[in-house]
């Protein structure tokens, strides 16, 4: 007597009504240029069948969630069986002291800061990342740690590629996704930058030599290093003085020096003039 499976059969996709759907209908995933960096890597394991019915299953709505934490992004993913498999993707968080030199170094400039405060990556930020010996973007998959719960033994399964595609959507809305992946949120960076802008500007503001209508009294003064190390920071310098200061003139006026022409004219000057 034979027998016969009377269990439940997997094999169809059991579909999702309120799932998580890829603005994408066709073609490519990915509006911007730092979630198409994402998407490369993806795209570079060389698994087209499996990378396809991920993209659809993106497009459909099997994605029931999607959550991104430091180091890891976790999505629940309808497949065949009644129970939703979990995707996992992990990469390396940045450390303390490498958000450290980050930081510094987005704040050192200011176009960076504009730019990611309207939503964009600034263009060149790899170049960034890379004078500091690190990368934003991973750029292998060996940079990333991918497990699923179904029973598909290949790395990205099509539950893993349609959790890929629906995060580098979310790169294209914001960002600072990306940051925080590597271990940074969003509040947490930009409050690091405004600390250390406003730092800057402060020191600047500190080295700024006084405007001219606050020290006419001592304009004439000498403030040189010889007349400190004399001790007399009082000493008054000819009037003269400048013309000294300046580089070889090439010009003569009647044969004569136009230095030499205007000495008498600043030595006729009063300091109080």
């Amino acid at each position: 007597m034979s027998e016969h499976w009377s269990g439940p059969r997997y094999g169809k996709t059991i579909k999702v009504d309120n799932g998580l759907k890829a603005r994408s209908k066709r073609g490519d995933i990915g509006a911007t240029w730092w979630s198409r960096r994402f998407i490369d890597v993806l795209e570079s394991f060389g698994m087209g069948g499996r990378l396809t019915r991920g993209r659809n299953y993106a497009r459909q709505g099997q994605v029931l969630s999607l959550s991104l934490s430091t180091s890891m992004v976790i999505a629940l993913v309808q497949g065949s069986r009644p129970t939703p498999y979990k995707a996992r993707i992990a990469i390396k968080a940045f450390t303390t002291p490498e958000w450290q030199r980050i930081e510094h170094a987005l704040a050192g400039q200011a176009l960076y800061a504009a730019k990611l405060l309207a939503g964009e990556m600034p263009p060149d930020i790899e170049t960034l990342f890379a004078s500091l010996g690190l990368q934003l973007f991973p750029a292998t998959s060996r940079e990333l740690t991918m497990d699923c719960t179904c029973p598909d033994w290949e790395v990205p399964c099509k539950h893993l590629a349609a959790t890929c595609y629906l995060l580098a959507e979310s790169f294209d809305n914001d960002p600072f996704e990306i940051f925080a992946w590597r271990g940074r949120s969003r509040e947490d960076l930009l409050e690091r930058l405004r600390t250390l802008r406003g730092a800057t500007r402060s020191a600047v503001v500190r080295d700024e030599a006084p405007p001219l209508t606050k020290c006419l009294d001592t304009f004439w003064q000498k403030q040189t290093a010889t007349s400190l190390s004399l001790g007399d920071p009082t000493a008054v310098v000819r009037v003269d003085a400048v013309l000294d200061q300046l580089d070889g003139v090439p010009i003569t006026v009647g044969g004569s020096d136009l230095v030499e022409l205007l000495r008498p004219a600043y030595l006729a000057l009063k300091p109080g003039d």
